[in-house]
């Protein structure tokens, strides 16, 4: 194996990064991390809490600089927030460092995923067309991942095994 030992997912909110990525790490037997939960706990916070009390500036720089942290972590799953890829001290860590697979999916399974959603305050006031917006744009920075995985039409299993079967070979 070579030095890029952890795994880490990324994608839009609702994509399946922390249920594939625990999967993962469950079947590899290594441990995982979902980096929004890691903030939740070191701010005492939920997200959506963090965005209404603090502001998207504030959990921006908090995620900086604890996701950067986590990723020295050896040998292990990560589930990046869905922001944090745009981020570009985080992307060059990334894509330097570590297997990164963005976990695709069709528009509008994501948009009947996260419409609404109080937990997602990036979206949870958004039209379908904004969301729709953000997916796009955002898809075009999550391209860069080292592998894409179109996880339309696959159970949670199945993703996790391309996932496994693409580590593995590394």
């Amino acid at each position: 194996m070579n030095s890029k030992e952890n795994l880490v997912f990324l994608g839009m909110m609702g994509s399946g990064k922390s249920s594939i990525g625990l999967l993962v790490s469950k079947k590899l037997n290594i441990n995982f991390i979902d980096v929004d939960e890691e903030i939740e706990k070191k701010i005492g916070l939920k997200i959506s809490e963090i965005f209404e009390n603090q502001g998207e500036k504030y959990f921006r720089e908090i995620e900086e600089i604890e996701t950067l942290k986590l990723l020295k972590s050896k040998k292990t799953v990560i589930s990046l927030g869905g922001g944090a890829f745009l981020n570009n001290k985080i992307k060059k860590e990334v894509l330097d460092n570590h297997i990164s697979f963005w976990l695709n999916w069709d528009i509008k399974t994501l948009v009947n995923r996260i419409k609404g959603n109080k937990k997602r305050p990036i979206v949870h006031k958004s039209s379908k067309t904004e969301i729709e917006e953000l997916i796009k744009n955002r898809s075009m920075i999550y391209s860069k991942a080292m592998y894409k995985i179109n996880c339309e039409k696959l159970t949670q299993n199945e993703i996790a095994k391309k996932v496994i079967k693409i580590y593995e070979a590394h």
